[in-house]
């Protein structure tokens, strides 16, 4: 039987590697052997590190998007394949990148349509954004990271609104119907992963239906490059020591402040994550926009030294957005924490260039 791959797109903050985590779990109950890809521009990636705490293999692909490294996914998946006997593989695309179905779901029916079962293209929404959006907004983005929000939906198989728990009732009824129209082409449904609402209905079409990439996006590249060059993308990781430390404080006043900070100078947040771990334990901390919508959720015990991964994608010049994490890593630990800094990371995307981008739906 061939291993199914299902690929779940969509902009920073959407809640696509939250939807990894509760698949995985989810397709591991009913016995099936899950492996996990997930993909940055550069390595320490939160993603990685958080859903190594699920039941699946998780491996990952760093240093470039899929669509640009189309060789290195196909690594992954044949090795989950090879190596893990994987029944099902789910990969999380970076947040900025769009026109997967002309390069990475079009060149996997080509090249390896006997081998694997492709999924139709999910992605993922957030409700507040993405009613801005179809309003004609930008809710605060570069109007061209605005342009691969709308082409990510463009393209989509099904287009999932997630985060229902954030509008009322009516409102998700009224946003799914804007975008019904807005993009007639694709299946639209709900989700609230904070709730369990939703995934079991998103699992059942992905796992059965073999309807993926129906259609593609009419991608400009230069506006495409444009809208991720905007971006500052930061991964970093550190060694903690302090003696009794509340690190679940720690890593709430730490994404705290760097929300007040991006909110003072105006630079919209696609996604700032941390991860906090020590032995088998860990905290991991998000936060997507106001620090309304900050979120921790774990926690860590009276340890002495902690690991922390932090990765941020923030609307700025790529050297400004280091200092600001840097200036708030230090104040948040002064006096009370010695930090050390293992690896630090801080670029601006460049521009896409995939390995192949089809003009045709293979069938």
């Amino acid at each position: 039987m061939s291993t199914r791959i299902i690929f779940v797109g969509g902009f920073l903050g959407a809640g696509k590697t939250t939807l990894l985590f509760e698949a995985a779990r989810k397709l591991t109950e009913q016995g099936k052997r899950v492996g996990l890809i997930t993909n940055d521009q550069a390595a320490d990636l939160v993603d990685t590190t958080f859903l190594k705490y699920t039941e699946g293999v998780v491996s990952e692909v760093s240093g470039s998007c899929f669509c640009c490294n189309f060789n290195g996914l196909t690594e992954a998946i044949f090795k989950h394949i090879n190596e893990n006997q994987a029944d099902i593989i789910v990969a999380e695309p970076v947040g900025s990148c769009t026109d997967l179905s002309a390069t990475i779901i079009q060149p996997l029916k080509h090249y390896f349509g006997d081998k694997l079962n492709i999924a139709p293209l999910t992605v993922l929404a957030d409700p507040v954004r993405l009613s801005g959006i179809i309003e004609g907004g930008k809710h605060g983005l570069h109007s061209s990271a605005v342009y691969i929000i709308r082409k990510q939906l463009e393209e989509a198989d099904i287009i999932v609104i997630n985060k229902t728990d954030l509008l009322a009732d009516e409102s998700i009824e009224m946003l799914s119907r804007s975008v019904k129209e807005e993009w007639p082409d694709a299946e639209i449904l709900t989700m609230s992963l904070k709730n369990g609402t939703g995934i079991d209905i998103w699992l059942e079409r992905i796992t059965h239906n073999l309807d993926a990439g129906t259609h593609l996006a009419d991608v400009d590249y230069d506006i495409y490059a444009e809208g991720e060059a905007v971006l500052g993308w930061l991964n970093a990781s550190f060694m903690l020591r302090g003696e009794s430390v509340e690190w679940n404080t720690l890593a709430y006043n730490l994404l705290n402040a760097l929300s007040r900070r991006f909110e003072d100078i105006k630079s919209e947040v696609g996604h700032v994550k941390l991860i906090m771990e020590a032995g088998k334990s860990y905290l991991i901390g998000n936060l997507t926009g106001s620090k309304e919508l900050l979120n921790i959720r774990g926690s860590l015990g009276d340890e002495k030294e902690v690991k922390m991964v932090l990765n941020a994608r923030v609307q700025m010049d790529p050297g400004k957005l280091e200092s600001i994490v840097l200036e708030e890593i230090s104040k948040a630990c002064e006096g009370k924490i010695n930090t050390e800094v293992i690896a630090m990371k801080c670029l601006s995307p460049g521009r896409p260039n995939p390995t192949h981008r089809y003009n045709h739906i293979v069938k």
